[in-house]
């Protein structure tokens, strides 16, 4: 629709327009209200005798209102002489075949497609309103819930009409509400009200009691406007999160390996990982939604493999007396008062350990602990502390008690150092564990 309008009157100031438009507001209504019931009809004479006679109407074009003198019988004939052109989705009250008389108002509303949700459905209507207001009560009966969704433009908000025509509007935004002149386009009513948006934000207009505006929500003196501009702050963030991904075990046999040793790693495990890329979108900062993006394993994981050994352990031989001491070695046999052993020193004393019941677990504790401290020789000595033998005994006189032959027995040194751990700890893994945390036993 256009409007080109020629040979009229001169149109009024602003604030004689507005005046105009307070005055006429009430005849508007029931005007554009009337149009969808019927149309008014003349008597043929009257007709002609207005038809005739010079007049002086109100046009009102989309809010925009002016005096018109005119000679023109109709609503058609006037609009055609001011240069109105009507569109099939217009609307004209009273209807263009309308007789007209002095002080006739004739009403004219572009239609303007909407992005309307109604009752929580988002959907596109068409309207014949000047404002947003005029929008929200025509659209009133086709749902409770009743709001005009504002398109974007960047930090943008538009709307194809005003916000309330002559009219303070509120504006909810980030838990305020502020109030701004309601006659400018909806992206100056932001500025009036001092309110950024983003590209992200969302902007909708409902009526004030829909929007929750009540007098106390207001700044001090303030009426309660019938129109709320709402703003919704929507972020939008890529959250990464990395995901650790458990490692698998796999047991392998070896008939190697004594049987009551535990498992040994050969290769240890180590976890995977994944990396998981999610979009959460907030509104007002409350979570709305939180999608996954991506999900990529960006490290596989390292299987772990144990070595169970599947060899059976001899039996100890069984200890036998002996009148004096010999000297032993590493690789022969060695006799003590506790007994005859035979094998290197470690083997001698793991059959040693093993007549005490310290097989299994104890005995690799026990392994460890004189691997670390003498690598298991009997002839090992630290010159700086005089600690000598297998157990590392301080000083290595101590070892007399097990026997004269302490300095080169083996096994004599072993009964020692056994005895010497289970009085002390208990055990050859309590005796472990001090010498992880202290470095002595």
């Amino acid at each position: 629709m256009t409007s080109a309008p020629e040979n009229h009157e001169p149109r009024p100031t602003t604030a004689e327009t507005r005046a105009v438009r307070t005055r006429h507001a009430r005849r508007r209504r029931t005007l554009i209200a009337g149009a969808t019931a019927g149309t008014l009809v003349l008597g043929v004479g009257s007709a002609v005798a207005v038809s005739q006679a010079h007049k002086t109407v109100t046009l009102d074009v989309d809010g925009e209102t002016r005096t018109v003198s005119t000679f023109a019988g109709d609503v058609d004939g006037l609009l055609a002489d001011e240069g109105v052109a009507v569109g099939d989705r217009d609307l004209v009250a009273p209807a263009g075949g309308t007789a007209l008389s002095t002080d006739d108002e004739i009403v004219v509303r572009s239609g303007k497609e909407l992005d309307v949700e109604i009752d929580g459905k988002e959907s596109t209507a068409w309207v014949t309103a000047a404002d947003a207001h005029e929008a929200l009560n025509l659209l009133a009966q086709r749902g409770e819930d009743i709001a005009l969704v504002a398109s974007r433009s960047e930090d943008r908000a538009e709307l194809p009409l005003q916000v309330h025509d002559g009219d303070q509007v509120a504006v909810v935004h980030d838990d305020t509400v502020a109030v701004a002149d309601g006659t400018d386009e909806l992206d100056d009513v932001l500025d009036d009200a001092e309110v950024a948006v983003d590209e992200d934000d969302v902007v909708t207009l409902h009526t004030a009691g829909d929007a929750g505006v009540t007098a106390e929500s207001l700044p001090e003196g303030a009426d309660v406007p019938r129109v709320a501009v709402v703003v919704q702050r929507v972020e939008v963030e890529r959250v990464t999160q990395v995901k650790e991904i458990d490692f698998d075990t796999k047991t392998k046999k070896s008939s190697d390996r004594f049987e009551d040793l535990d498992p040994k790693v050969k290769k240890k495990g180590e976890p995977g990982s994944r990396t998981v890329v999610r979009e959460i979108t907030t509104v007002d900062g409350e979570e709305v939604s939180n999608e996954k993006v991506t999900s990529l394993v960006t490290a596989e994981p390292t299987t772990e493999v144990l070595v169970e050994g599947t060899k059976e352990r001899p039996e100890p031989e069984p200890a036998t007396s002996s009148s004096g001491s010999s000297s032993g070695s590493s690789d022969g046999a060695s006799t003590s008062a506790t007994g005859s052993y035979s094998g290197s020193n470690r083997e001698i004393g793991q059959q040693m350990a093993a007549a005490r019941g310290w097989s299994g677990g104890e005995w690799t504790c026990l392994e460890n602990l004189w691997t670390k401290e003498s690598g298991w020789s009997h002839t090992a000595a630290n010159p700086s502390s005089g600690a000598y033998g297998i157990p590392q005994s301080l000083p290595g006189s101590k070892m007399a008690t097990a026997g004269s032959d302490w300095q080169s027995n083996p096994a004599t040194q072993i009964s020692w150092g056994l005895d010497y751990i289970a009085g002390r700890y208990g055990s050859p893994c309590g005796a472990w564990g001090h010498s992880q945390a202290n470095n002595w036993y």
